[in-house]
């Protein structure tokens, strides 16, 4: 039996743009280090390996996989699986809820159908925001994305946030400013460094919108300690995005169940993610990314390469 995977463009409903994933639909018998060899050899943001559910609040067990490392958590991942279940038939057409044993725990996908029992939309909740400190280094976070202090938006401070995932969100003056950065190794690591923070961390720059009809701000996410050098759409920094516009007073009221960010433009794939989220009592209580996905190819790993454990039994994915 060879090893079947779907290739998916994720945070689009076109074809050829977004963000790439592989998700193997069956990954029972194959070793961690299978997994991050066949990710590796996959070269997309990130891969998925769909297994039975662990833990009885959860419907599937994912793990995800950069070329890099494993990732307790991702957005385009869960999202683009959540559209391969449903392709399979492993999600019945019409159910409104998945929910998705990650690393971070049970994270449940709401499901959104259209008229012909085909999955339209998809929303995940993400775990509520952790803040650290603003960086008072804007210079040194600034240098860290070739760029100078004065392309920063001084309206806003530099800062980590998490939903499941960290990420430091950088604030730039305007688009312009969006498009001219490349990371800079060197002055990246001694960013983080200066402000104890993890020297592989990932930096999602943005500017805010000034005409907000079609999108809230415009970003961009580098990680190359995850091996990814930029990403497309990353699911799990628009959590954090979302959270970090709401808390800086950005956006307010039913316009932060509106949010949206356009990513990937740079790269020739452009990306749309859709953030929600919700307050309760003057905090965030409500986090949710959502986006749509586009089934591209399909594939398989012969079983020589994909080398599942002597004692795995094949199951075919229901069809």
């Amino acid at each position: 039996m060879s090893l079947a995977y779907l290739h998916y463009d994720v945070f689009t409903n076109q074809p050829l743009v977004g963000n790439q994933l592989a998700v193997f639909l069956d990954g029972r018998g194959l070793s961690s280090a299978r997994m991050q060899k066949l990710a590796r050899e996959m070269n997309f943001s990130e891969s998925t390996f769909i297994l039975p559910p662990e833990a009885a609040d959860t419907d599937v067990r994912m793990r995800i996989f950069t070329p890099a490392s494993e990732l307790p958590m991702a957005g385009h991942p869960t999202i683009g699986s959540a559209f391969a279940l449903a392709q399979t038939g492993a999600i019945a057409a019409g159910a409104s809820r998945v929910v998705f044993g990650l690393g971070v725990g049970p994270t449940p996908v709401d499901l959104e159908w259209d008229e012909n029992g085909r999955l339209r939309f998809a929303w995940m909740t993400q775990p509520n925001p952790v803040f650290d400190p603003p960086v008072d280094d804007r210079a040194g976070a600034a240098a860290a994305l070739g760029l100078s202090a004065g392309d920063l938006d001084a309206g806003l401070p530099v800062q980590q946030v998490s939903c499941g995932v960290p990420y430091m969100l950088v604030p730039l003056r305007d688009r312009g400013a969006v498009d001219r950065a490349e990371l800079d190794p060197a002055a990246s690591r001694a960013c983080m460094l200066a402000n104890a923070m993890n020297p592989a961390a990932c930096f999602f720059l943005f500017s805010v919108s000034t005409d907000r009809s079609t999108e809230t701000a415009y970003s961009r996410m580098f990680a190359p300690g995850f091996g990814i050098t930029e990403d497309p759409a990353t699911g799990s920094a628009a959590g954090p995005l979302g959270c970090y516009l709401v808390r800086h007073g950005v956006v307010s009221g039913d316009a932060a169940r509106r949010i949206v960010s356009r990513q990937g433009v740079a790269m020739g794939r452009p990306s749309t993610l859709h953030i929600s989220i919700g307050s309760t009592g003057g905090e965030i209580s409500e986090v949710k990314v959502g986006g749509e996905a586009v089934l591209v190819a399909r594939g398989e790993v012969l079983d020589r390469y994909a080398a599942r454990n002597a004692d795995f039994v094949p199951v075919v994915p229901s069809a």
